[in-house]
C-alpha cells in the first residue's frame, strides 16, 4: 500500500542516516562524471584527434611562435581523450590514430622553408625533434586502451555468467505424473466375448 511503502521508505532513510555515516562523493568524481563521454568510431576518433591538434598547432604559432613545450604538452591530454572517447569495439584504432594526429598537427609549426621540398623536410625534422612527445603521447593512448579493453572483457564475462545463472535459476518446472486412469469392470473385455442375456423359457 502506498501508506505502508512511505512510512518504511522514511524509517529507512533516517536509520541510514543515524546509524551510518553518509559517504560524501569527491569533487574530482564529481567534475569527471559531469565531463562528456562520446562514443567516437575509430575514423571519428582520428579526425577528432587531427582537428584538435591542427587548431592547437595553429593556435601555438600564433600565440607562443611555435613552441615545442606547448605543443608537446597540449598533445598528451588530446591522446587521453582520444583514447577514453573512442567506442570499445574500436579501441586498437587509438595508438594508431594518434600518431598521425601528431604529424597534422605538426605541420603548422615545423617551419619549413617555400617549396614542397623545404616542407617536407622541415615536417621531417619537427617530427625527429618532437619524437619524445610523439612517444609519450601514444604511450599513454596505449596504456589507456589496454586499460579499458581489459575492463570491457571482465565486465562482458561477468554478464555473460550472470545471464548464466538466472537461466539456470529459470528453467520451467517439470510437469507433475499423472494419477493412473482407473480401469472400469468390464471395460477392457472384447466386444465379441460380452454376455448375452438367456432367452426366457
Amino acid at each position: 500500500m502506498p501508506g505502508v511503502f512511505g512510512e518504511s521508505a522514511t524509517v529507512y532513510r533516517a536509520a541510514g542516516r543515524a546509524g551510518g555515516r553518509v559517504r560524501a562523493v569527491p569533487p574530482v568524481l564529481l567534475a569527471l562524471r559531469r565531463f562528456p563521454n562520446p562514443r567516437l568510431t575509430g575514423i571519428g576518433a582520428g579526425l577528432f584527434a587531427a582537428l584538435t591538434m591542427f587548431v592547437l598547432a595553429c593556435l601555438d604559432r600564433l600565440l607562443f611562435d611555435s613552441s615545442e613545450l606547448v605543443y608537446g604538452l597540449l598533445f598528451l591530454p588530446v591522446s587521453a581523450l582520444t583514447a577514453l572517447w573512442v567506442r570499445p569495439a574500436d579501441l586498437v584504432t587509438a595508438p594508431i590514430s594518434v600518431p598521425i594526429a601528431f604529424a597534422v598537427g605538426v605541420f603548422p609549426i615545423s617551419g619549413g622553408s617555400e617549396g614542397f621540398g623545404g616542407q617536407v623536410m622541415g615536417l621531417v625534422t619537427a617530427l625527429a625533434v618532437h619524437a619524445g612527445w610523439l612517444y609519450g603521447g601514444t604511450l599513454v593512448a596505449g596504456l589507456i586502451a589496454s586499460v579499458r579493453k581489459v575492463l570491457h572483457m571482465r565486465a562482458r564475462q561477468r554478464y555473460l555468467l550472470a545471464q548464466g545463472r538466472t537461466g539456470g535459476a529459470e528453467k520451467a518446472p517439470r510437469p507433475a505424473p499423472r494419477a493412473p486412469k482407473k480401469k472400469v469392470a468390464g471395460a477392457g473385455a472384447p466386444a465379441g466375448r460380452a454376455e448375452r442375456p438367456r432367452a426366457s423359457r
